[in-house]
């Protein structure tokens, strides 16, 4: 029963953390570069985002080869494509993908370090 609470409180604590991100998100858009929600606000923890590049130029002039970068700030263990053998993050890909469970206890710790939990 208490691991059930636990779970609750980091899922509430979650929640109320998404949710000023969307308030704030959707106060400042960010130069309209970045579209970004739940996709149903009755679950805060499913997202969907659209993300922009310069005006008139959709894409770099080397597109697919060179593709646009990204970086998450703060950082975020993610391997940044669904398909791992592919991913945009190699070492994150090969990680996921070795050891399972070393992955999942280091996005648990970004997590909680992100939520101050």
């Amino acid at each position: 029963m208490f691991g059930n609470n636990n779970s609750r409180a980091q899922t509430s604590t979650a929640t109320r953390r998404l949710m000023k991100e969307y308030r704030d998100l959707t106060a400042d858009p960010l130069q309209d570069t970045i579209t970004a929600g739940p996709v149903s606000e009755d679950n805060m923890l499913e997202w969907e985002a659209l993300i922009q590049g310069p005006e008139g130029t959709p894409y770099p002039a080397d597109y697919p080869l060179n593709p646009f970068t990204m970086t998450f700030d703060p950082p975020l263990l993610h391997p940044n494509k669904p398909n791992i053998e592919s991913g945009a993050d190699i070492e994150c890909c090969k990680l996921y993908r070795d050891s399972r469970p070393e992955f999942e206890r280091r996005v648990r710790e970004q997590v909680r370090n992100l939520l101050g939990i």
